[in-house]
């Protein structure tokens, strides 16, 4: 394999890979979910919010990530290839460091946070002990980001994609030796569906590291990796801070909602999380669609070619609520089937499938601020979407959840009124501000 710099990329070249790998991903969450169902539903509800709690410090993690990617775009743009390569390595150093810390405090205190969730103590055990092994191996995702975000940044979203189908097949394998106990094998359940996720991705820690060393000439053995250049670690954080802070507020949010959920009992949880399962294939469009535009109007942006950066947004954007609108209804069409495959408790089917229904109106509200907030980042327009975040989570979302979850008893419905509520909110504002070209005045962050 060369090492390559590509200029001119597609939106379609970059985002069918990262449409696989986000969906892998996604695949790699349910594959412990839908192979733990066949276990115990308690076990689903316990590593539930267990992950609830991990895609918390994954957002964490990825305000490095992200800067990396719109930093490192916006140098090849400009072509200025050495100040690129410098930003990769300034940003798997930090994250390692970040990282690390972050993971002992998981390790250590893993319980007291569980118990902060409002967990029972019935699911305590086994929520504990995943918390535990993953989240205190979390580091080792958090260099994966870095490595992954350097490579796409590049136009390598193919390689990121090959590793990810890697780990899922490593994970799928060990989690079918440590449920089923094939050939005598000790069935270990929640506890080695955790060891088995923590392996994957040491191997696929391996694996991305050779191939941003054989792809973009970073080895890894190098003095750079030990030396903080403030200027570009300055303009990592300019983006990734703010972008940090709309994703904790989202996820913060969020484990308040699980709060008002676990209120409602367990079936109610492991319903969310069997129907949050399925809508990730929904939102895996625009998740993938916005990424791809990030990269490419971070090109842009360094290029100083900024009516092509605006177009490409709204072009984006339209693709998005096409495809998420058309998916959405198809998993509407067959909701009972698709839960089936989780679930036979008719209860769940049935709830599920009102949830599923409600999505329709809530993904396209949620592709304008996937594809948006992705490009007023790529522009250096970080901090106004983390002032609506905040706004419309904390103003609007969660006052729905607990008045039509919990006081009007709409339940699990009710929750999802909120999601509908702060999703089209934002979503309104951000199209606003991109129309508004406000993020001209943002300047070239490189």
């Amino acid at each position: 394999m060369k090492k390559t710099a590509p200029q001119n990329l597609s939106l379609f070249a970059l985002t069918w890979p990262i449409f696989i790998e986000v969906s892998l991903y996604m695949l790699m969450g349910n594959a412990d979910t839908l192979m733990l169902s066949q276990y115990s539903d308690e076990s689903v509800a316990a590593v539930g919010v267990s992950n609830q709690m991990l895609n918390l410090i994954i957002v964490m993690f990825g305000f490095i990530a992200t800067g990396t990617t719109v930093i490192i775009s916006q140098f090849l743009g400009a072509r200025q290839k050495a100040e690129a390569m410098e930003v990769g390595y300034v940003s798997i150093s930090a994250n390692f460091i970040i990282s690390l810390f972050i993971s002992a405090v998981i390790y250590i205190f893993a319980k007291p946070l569980l118990l902060m969730m409002g967990l029972s103590a019935n699911l305590l055990a086994e929520a504990g002990i995943f918390l535990q092994i993953v989240g205190g191996l979390s580091f080792i995702q958090a260099l994966i980001m870095t490595f992954s975000a350097i490579l796409k940044s590049y136009g390598h979203t193919k390689d990121t994609m090959v590793v990810t189908i890697g780990m899922n097949i490593l994970n799928i394998a060990g989690n079918y030796l440590v449920i089923f106990g094939p050939f005598g094998f000790p069935v270990l359940g929640v506890a080695g569906v955790a060891m088995s996720t923590s392996i994957a991705r040491i191997i696929g820690l391996f694996a991305i590291a050779l191939l941003v060393k054989k792809r973009v000439g970073m080895p890894m053995l190098s003095k750079r990796l030990f030396v903080l250049k403030k200027s570009h670690l300055k303009k990592l954080l300019k983006i990734g801070i703010p972008s940090a802070g709309e994703q904790l507020s989202y996820n913060a949010s969020q484990m308040i909602v699980t709060y008002f959920i676990t209120l409602m009992g367990a079936q109610a949880l492991t319903t969310k999380v069997y129907t949050q399962n399925l809508m990730m294939f929904i939102m895996l469009f625009g998740t993938a669609i916005s990424q791809g535009t990030q990269i490419l109007i971070g090109r842009h942006i360094g290029a100083k070619q900024f009516d092509e950066a605006y177009s490409r947004c709204l072009k984006s954007l339209w693709w998005a609520l096409a495809i998420t609108t058309f998916t959405s209804v198809l998993f509407a069409v067959f909701s009972k089937q698709l839960i089936g495959i989780f679930s036979s408790n008719p209860d769940i089917i049935a709830t599920a499938s009102i949830l599923i229904l409600l999505t329709i109106i809530l993904e396209p509200g949620r592709s304008f601020n996937v594809v948006i907030i992705n490009s007023l980042r790529a522009a250096g327009d970080a901090k106004y979407p983390v002032y609506m975040a905040i706004v419309s989570m904390w103003g609007i979302g969660l006052p729905i959840a607990y008045i039509f979850g919990i006081q009007l008893g709409f339940g699990l419905a009710g929750i999802w009124f909120s999601f509908i509520a702060d999703e089209w909110v934002r979503g309104i504002l951000m199209y606003r501000r991109w129309r508004s070209k406000m993020w001209l005045q943002k300047g070239f962050a490189a």
